[in-house]
């Protein structure tokens, strides 16, 4: 089908067979004239004519910028053909469906690909492929490793993410399954909008939760974990994170692999969430310059991913080509070039005192350990940090206050600082505990307390062990990666906590026949066994918040 649009031609449904014969649809946006141009090609199982996929690619936009962009319903998905299996095919179907999109009319045989989430690893899994015309990928805010923030996370059932992305594809399985029964059809998707609007409620709680009977009842299972696709050496790319995503990690592991595989890579960070790239979460504003929309006020995201395929695409060097690495550094809010991720720091160890004392200095000879309940038909909410859940659950630097106010969390703070500390890396928490079950979470958060006592979270983590008997045991809780700087006057605190629900499923012992006993936790801080808080800290003077 052929849809004019003022100086962009439209082409509806265009056809391309995989090597088993399944087609795929696609919609092509050509620029005015007889070309030929690059390709950008997204391939995503949300609906190529979804409003939030249009206005997140602007392929009108990156058409007139002289691309040919097409955009393809993933098997099984809307106008494509097969069946949907999330991860399974978009290896193959990437390279022929890259393949198809080179030999387009119009095409010059330079493809690149772009987009977020899963349209993200549809491009990781495309370079994997080693598809011959694939020249670049701009992958944003997707994972690397599924058991690390997709499907899993340090042993943990990642089950607000999970059960409401599964439901939430699960409308077009619903309506692909009933098609030819319109009464039926209305049936189950008030069903299946119901149990949306419950999952705080109900789905959330129901057991066994890595079962989730509310997806069972609808024909829908939860996706299986494949391996992290391995980068290829003759394909750049441009990985976008953000420091609130569900899938920051896999980000930034991601951009990792391609520059040792020896890409030529490139990584932009930004205080973002995966749904929220205005830099505003709540009652937190990290400043104009923030929002994706005007980039350090020179440029909006999509704008420098575009130039960034000018100079892959088109070989075109119209400015200086900027250092690798830009990162939004928060605390002081600037956006800052680094040569490389990780940058250099030095380990700053800060340990845990008794009187919820954190301090650089090692603990006391002789400390009795902190001892709290685990209840867990009471567990701790969910509230801020780096995740995707519903509607009701937003990411962020949420303050954390309501959350420290309870008994079963244990709250380490420190002095006010008298000087900046710029912590840029990776941050990991080393605790010495022991759990009264076999069966134990220890979620671990950083947090940053202003001068008026606002606590917001900075990031988490979560590790779940398992023992055969109850003895203290030396646990490493990773907390994933930040840049921050803790300013004068502001305070670093230290969350211990035994859950956080329902971002993470419950440690239950025995789920299936729904006990749910309540649990001793201990946590030792004394020199012999030293609990502490890690921090990556950049050495050299912080720019000045003002500069």
């Amino acid at each position: 089908m052929h849809r004019p649009h003022r100086d962009i031609d439209i082409r509806i449904d265009l056809e391309a067979t995989m090597r088993d014969g399944t087609v795929l649809r696609a919609d092509a946006y050509r620029p005015t004239g007889s070309g030929p141009w690059p390709v950008l090609l997204a391939r995503t199982p949300y609906g190529k004519q979804d409003p939030g996929v249009l206005t997140r690619l602007d392929p009108f936009g990156a058409a007139r910028r002289s691309y040919l962009v097409v955009i393809q319903d993933c098997r099984g998905r809307f106008r494509s053909e097969g069946r949907w299996q999330p991860f399974v095919h978009e290896s193959a179907d990437g390279h022929d469906t890259v393949e198809w999109a080179a030999g387009l009319p119009g095409a010059d045989g330079r493809v690149g690909m772009y987009g977020p989430s899963y349209l993200g690893h549809t491009q990781w899994a495309a370079i994997a492929a080693r598809p011959p015309h694939l020249y670049a990928a701009a992958p944003e805010l997707t994972w690397a490793d599924p058991h690390d923030g997709l499907l899993s996370r340090g042993g943990a059932v990642e089950l607000g993410l999970v059960t409401h992305w599964t439901l939430s594809l699960g409308i077009n399985v619903l309506e692909r399954r009933y098609s030819g029964g319109s009464g039926e059809l209305r049936g189950q998707l008030a069903a299946l909008n119901t149990a949306l609007a419950e999952l705080p409620t109900h789905a959330y709680w129901e057991l066994p939760a890595p079962a989730s009977p509310t997806l069972l009842r609808f024909g829908l299972s939860a996706p299986k974990a494949g391996s992290a696709p391995l980068p290829h050496p003759d394909v750049p790319t441009l990985t976008v994170a953000g420091w609130f995503d569900c899938f920051l990690q896999g980000s930034l592991d991601n951009y990792v692999r391609a520059r040792q595989a020896g890409q030529q890579a490139a990584l932009i960070v930004g205080p973002w969430s995966h749904d929220n790239q205005s830099g505003r979460f709540g009652d937190t504003d990290l400043g104009p310059t923030a929002d994706a929309a005007g980039i350090d006020n020179a440029g909006s995201l999509l704008e420098r991913e575009l130039d960034w395929f000018d100079r892959q695409l088109k070989q075109q060097r119209t400015a200086p080509v900027p250092a690798p690495v830009l990162l939004f550094v928060m605390g002081t809010n600037q956006w800052r070039h680094f040569g490389d991720w990780p940058p250099d720091s030095s380990d700053s160890p800060w340990y845990l005192h008794a009187g919820g004392r954190l301090s650089p200095e090692p603990p006391e000879p002789h400390s009795s350990p902190d001892t709290w309940h685990h209840d867990p038909n009471d567990p701790v909410p969910t509230r801020g940090g780096a995740l995707l859940m519903a509607p009701g659950f937003p990411a962020g630097p949420l303050d954390q206050r309501r959350i420290e106010k309870r008994d079963d969390v244990l709250v380490s703070t420190s002095e006010p600082l008298e000087a900046p500390l710029e912590v840029v890396g990776r941050i990991s928490v080393h605790l010495v505990a022991d759990a009264s079950t076999p069966a134990a979470d220890w979620v671990a958060r950083l947090c940053d307390v202003d001068p008026d006592g606002v606590s917001r979270i900075i990031t988490d983590g979560i590790l779940r062990t398992q023992q055969t008997q109850q003895r203290p045991q030396e646990l490493t809780v990773d907390l994933w990666s930040t840049a921050h700087v803790f300013l004068p006057g502001h305070r670093i605190r230290l969350q211990i906590a035994s859950s956080c629900f329902p971002r993470w499923d419950r440690d239950l012992d025995d789920s299936a026949t729904g006990a749910l006993p309540l649990a001793h936790r201990s946590l030792y801080h004394d020199a012999a066994r030293p609990s502490r808080l890690v921090l990556p800290v950049l050495s050299g003077p912080v720019p000045d918040v003002n500069g």
